[in-house]
Formats: structure tokens, C-alpha cells, sequence
């Protein structure tokens, strides 16, 4: 049977009720006493990292995991870790930067109601990803929930309270589970060597949601105590650049201070395509401007950290933010190098 480390992070799964409203308090162990069948087909061990509501969630601890399966990389076959829901595809996201070419499975999972619930999607949720954790074949970096794995660069969360809380992004679910039945579809790492484990990320990066009748010096504003910026623009790509609301000399400041600004789409589905129109095309092609096309903010933002963890050279964060890392980008990627780590 496969070696499984549970590592527990806190979260709705393990939390309990509190004059506060829910609270994580349960252990890994107690997570662990509500599927005894688990360890029917699996070796399980236990490691409880932390205990937090995934809102209080930080790329420290996003590191700390990684370091935590990087120690215990050889003595395992597989990682579960059990976590929040509300940032969970940040924290897959970025432990798919963190840790590379692995060989062996490293899920995500938790739940929208308590374990300890009479009526919960916790156990299913476990199991399932026990179960894939335990598949032979199954490498890299995944979310399991709702009967669904998604890698963990294209994973999003859709709804604030169903059961079916996460989707894939403009790519297709990994596979599919169904108590012993698990369907495969994708596989989520390109194989291009030995597990990487990297250990650096910077923080430093703004998500900026355009409205109708934003002032553009907030992109100074914002400039002056960020490195990066992700816009989240129209549409495929619109930057507003008409009367007095003109985003593009805003722009033109950014990257002349060398700072790093991404457009992407508030649109969920297809990604962006900022060339199409004039509202896009100026913006990409007069300064040096990126674009996330069909990668999903989250996957772009911890990505971005992870770049500029190692890297301020624009042309270098370039490359390294249009090659594709676990799939997490199609449209525009390069073809995978191994970026080395110091």
C-alpha cells in the first residue's frame, strides 16, 4: 500500500462551532478518526502544520508546506493536505511553482461544511483524495473536491457555499472520482527532470479591478508600494484610454520604473486577448506589458511572486511568465525550460 502524509492546515473541514462563528480545531488525527476505511488502502501519517481559517493564509505558509513536503519528500508516495476553501487555488497555485517535476501526487483538499458535521462533503472530499493520492501514475500538483481533480494551476472557486465549489479554467478536470473508480484524463506535469523545490517568493504583486469610472493615478498610487501589477481589464483585454480616465500614461510611468503590470480579464472563461481591439492594442504593444491570456489570476499573481522571487530583469520575467509550468498556460507559452533555482 502507498505511504500518505496528511498534512493539516485548518480550515472549514476541521473547524468547529464558536460563539465567533466556525473556528478550525480539529486535528489531523480527528480528521483522520472520521474514515477509518482510509487506511484500508493506504499507509497514512499525520502532520498538523498549522490551524487556520485559509483567509488568514499567507505565501509564509504557502513556503512552509513546501519546505514541510520537501523534508519529507523520499519517505512518502503521496501529500495530502488539507486546507481552506477560500484561498485554496492560491495556495495549489503556488505549491505548483514551489514544487516541480514532482513524481508524486501532492493534493489539496477540504470542505464547505465541517467533518464533524451530520451532513458534510468533508469525508467524500478526504477520501477522494486519499484515493487519488494512492493511484499509481498520479504526479504533481492537484485540487480534489466535489468527485473532481483539477491541477492546481487552473483551479478556481465558483461558488461560496455549494458543494461543487471549484472549477477547472479554461482547461479540462484532471480526472474524475467516484469512490474506487478514478477516471484520468490529464496528466499534469510535463516531466522535464527531477523534482524542484524552490524557496523563495515576493509578495509584492496587486490585483487591480477596473469599474467604470476609476481615476487612473490610483495605478501610482499603487506603484509606489508594489513591484507588480495584474489589471484586471474588460473583456479580452480593454485598458479605457478616452477623455480624462487615460490608463495608458499610467502605464507608460509603471514600466518606465521597471514595474511589472500584467492585463488580464475579468471575464472567468477564455481568457484575455488584448491585441483584438484598440482599447487593448495600444496598451500591449507601446509599453512593456504582459498579458495572462488563458491563465487565471490566481495562477498569475503566485506566479509572479514566484518569478520575482528570483528575478527583477523584465525580459527574464517575460520568459519565465510565458513558460508553461503544470499546464497553467496555453495561449502564447513557450516552449518548458528548467529554471534553475540558487
Amino acid at each position: 500500500m502507498k505511504r500518505i502524509l496528511l498534512i493539516a492546515t485548518g480550515g472549514t473541514i476541521a473547524s468547529v462551532q464558536t460563539e465567533n462563528g466556525l473556528a478550525p480545531a480539529s486535528t489531523a488525527e480527528e480528521l483522520l478518526s472520521y474514515i477509518p476505511e482510509a487506511r484500508e488502502f493506504c499507509h497514512i501519517s499525520v502532520r498538523q502544520l498549522f490551524s487556520l481559517d485559509s483567509t488568514n493564509v499567507q505565501p509564509e505558509h504557502w513556503i512552509r508546506i513546501s519546505e514541510e513536503i520537501r523534508e519529507e519528500y523520499s519517505h512518502f508516495d503521496g501529500f495530502v493536505i488539507t486546507h481552506g476553501t477560500d484561498t485554496m487555488a492560491y495556495s495549489a497555485a503556488a505549491l505548483s511553482y514551489l514544487i516541480q517535476n514532482s513524481e508524486k501526487p501532492i493534493i489539496l483538499t477540504g470542505s464547505q461544511k465541517p467533518i464533524s458535521a451530520p451532513i458534510t462533503d468533508a469525508r467524500k472530499n478526504l477520501m477522494d483524495s486519499l484515493r487519488f493520492a494512492s493511484r499509481d501514475g498520479v504526479r504533481g500538483v492537484y485540487l480534489v473536491f466535489d468527485g473532481k481533480a483539477i491541477l492546481g494551476t487552473r483551479a478556481r472557486k465558483i461558488r461560496s457555499k455549494s458543494y461543487s465549489a471549484f472549477e477547472s479554467i479554461n482547461y479540462p478536470v484532471a480526472a474524475f472520482i467516484d469512490e474506487n473508480r478514478i477516471i484520468q484524463y490529464v496528466d499534469g506535469e510535463d516531466r522535464k527532470g527531477t523534482v524542484r523545490f524552490y524557496h523563495h517568493l515576493k509578495p509584492s504583486v496587486f490585483v487591480l479591478k477596473l469599474i467604470p469610472g476609476m481615476e487612473p493615478e490610483i495605478l501610482q498610487y499603487i506603484g509606489e508600494r508594489y513591484d507588480a501589477i495584474i489589471i484586471e481589464s474588460y473583456g479580452v483585454g480593454g485598458i479605457p484610454f478616452y477623455n480624462k480616465r487615460n490608463f495608458l500614461s499610467g502605464l507608460e510611468n509603471l514600466t518606465k520604473r521597471g514595474k511589472i503590470v500584467v492585463i488580464a480579464t475579468q471575464v472567468m472563461l477564455e481568457g484575455s486577448d488584448a491585441e483584438v481591439y484598440e482599447v487593448g492594442y495600444k496598451a500591449v504593444n507601446s509599453y512593456n506589458v504582459l498579458q495572462a491570456y488563458d491563465m487565471t489570476v490566481e495562477a498569475a499573481a503566485v506566479k509572479l511572486m514566484w518569478i520575482m522571487g528570483q528575478t527583477g530583469d523584465f525580459e527574464t520575467v517575460k520568459e519565465m511568465f510565458y513558460t508553461k509550468v503544470s499546464q497553467d498556460i496555453l495561449t502564447g507559452a513557450l516552449p518548458g525550460k528548467t529554471v534553475s533555482e540558487e
